[in-house]
């Protein structure tokens, strides 16, 4: 059974970082795709960042470009997304999901099939 588990949500200031992780299971990263997408009450999901299990290869949300960093630790199974310089508008529940296997047909923010239950991001001004 393939699960992805998000953790790293709280609570922080405006300026402030934090980093989300998120584990998966009942798969080996090879040539899958993992995605964060966040959404914040009211509003629609949307895609934040993507990485490549098997060339590394990043999307970023034009809304986070040079404040958001994903990177992909293939040994663990884990996919980060490291959040810099973080601002009120950012607050949401943040999810990550997966391609598996990786979807060349569709854009980096679509053709998820699993996806996790979400943790929730705080930012305070």
């Amino acid at each position: 059974e393939i699960k992805l588990v998000e953790s790293g949500g709280g609570l922080v200031q405006a300026g402030g970082s934090l980093r989300l992780s998120c584990a998966a299971s009942g798969f080996t990263f090879y040539d899958d795709a993992i995605g964060w997408f966040r959404q914040a009450p009211g509003k629609e999901r949307e895609g934040v960042a993507f990485i490549s299990t098997n060339d590394d290869s990043t999307y970023y949300a034009d809304s986070v470009k040079g404040r958001f960093t994903i990177s992909s630790d293939n040994a663990k199974n884990t996919v980060y997304l490291q959040m810099n310089s973080l601002k009120p508008e950012d607050t949401a529940v943040y999810y990550c999901a997966a391609q598996v296997p990786e979807n060349y047909e569709t854009k980096w923010y679509e053709g998820y099939n699993y996806w996790g239950q979400g943790t929730q991001v705080t930012v305070s001004s």
